[in-house]
């Protein structure tokens, strides 16, 4: 967008009845939601993956909604002009519906997040509701659920049987009766994320889900090269700056090892009388 003006629900739905493609990407802090926010994209999502691509850990179940609503504020605080997207972590929206409000709501209260993420079908549809009728925006996720991702088999591409695909659809089209204003897909099949992406109203965004959805989504590490971890099929690496960071780590080691760091011009000069009367007693 060039006018730079805030990205709203209706400006999403605008491109995807122009057939304009919406642009996703995750951002975890201030710096990295700066950097996204100055680019075209639509929309930043604070992902849950920033439990592996920041936190360390070995999935994103590990993250709790305490870390979650500490990145989403470092990324309201830079971000000016993107919607934002909270994830919902693991277990703060499965167990109970009430909890599942609350949780969401200080996604939008505390940590300034213009919408919130839930991984899940026809089974999260009524928690679904129950935080669109307390007034907060919902993205639906389908296909692959890294928070399920056990209970699918690993990470595999989902709906790829008549029975599974015909479960996928009727999942889109719960989420979208109970309010979402958009669903991200992951891991489908093109030709059933192009059925299901015609199929609805509300924007599509695909990761790994071929070029037919409304929009796309990556993480920003994994195209900056900056995670060098889980490296899906359907990751495209548009900068290599892991090698270039670890030039740059290497070359400030040896500069002072050298003591050629700091040099006179990083340095500041004491010609104050009262400084040099001081230190000349120590001569």
């Amino acid at each position: 967008m060039t006018d730079r003006q805030k990205v709203s629900i209706l400006d999403l739905k605008k491109k995807k009845s122009k057939g304009e493609p919406l642009k996703m990407m995750t951002a975890y802090d201030y710096p990295g939601a700066i950097l996204v926010d100055e680019s075209e994209v639509d929309i930043i999502l604070v992902g849950d993956s920033l439990a592996m691509t920041v936190l360390g850990h070995p999935d994103t179940v590990s993250v709790t909604m305490d870390e979650m609503l500490h990145h989403c504020k470092a990324v309201a605080r830079g971000a000016k002009r993107a919607f934002l997207v909270g994830d919902m972590p693991f277990m703060s929206y499965q167990a109970d519906k009430s909890e599942a409000v609350r949780n969401a709501g200080r996604f939008m209260k505390e940590a300034r997040m213009d919408a919130v993420k839930m991984e899940g079908g026809d089974e999260i549809a009524t928690t679904v509701k129950a935080i669109v009728n307390a007034g907060i925006s919902v993205m639906g996720h389908l296909g692959l659920t890294p928070q399920s991702a056990t209970q699918l088999g690993g990470y595999r591409v989902q709906g790829k049987t008549a029975e599974s695909a015909a479960k996928l659809l009727q999942d889109a089209l719960s989420l979208q009766d109970q309010g979402c204003f958009a669903i991200v897909l992951e891991a489908v099949p093109t030709e059933l994320a192009a059925l299901v992406s015609r199929k609805l109203t509300i924007p599509t965004i695909g990761i790994g889900a071929g070029p037919d959805c409304d929009g796309q989504v990556l993480v920003l590490h994994d195209i900056l090269g900056l995670f060098d971890g889980f490296a899906p099929k359907f990751l495209k690496q548009y900068a290599n700056l892991r090698p270039k960071i670890l030039a740059a780590l290497e070359q400030y080691c040896g500069d002072v090892d050298a003591r050629r760091f700091p040099a006179p011009e990083h340095c500041f000069d004491g010609n104050e009388p009262s400084l040099q009367a001081f230190l000349s007693e120590f001569k």
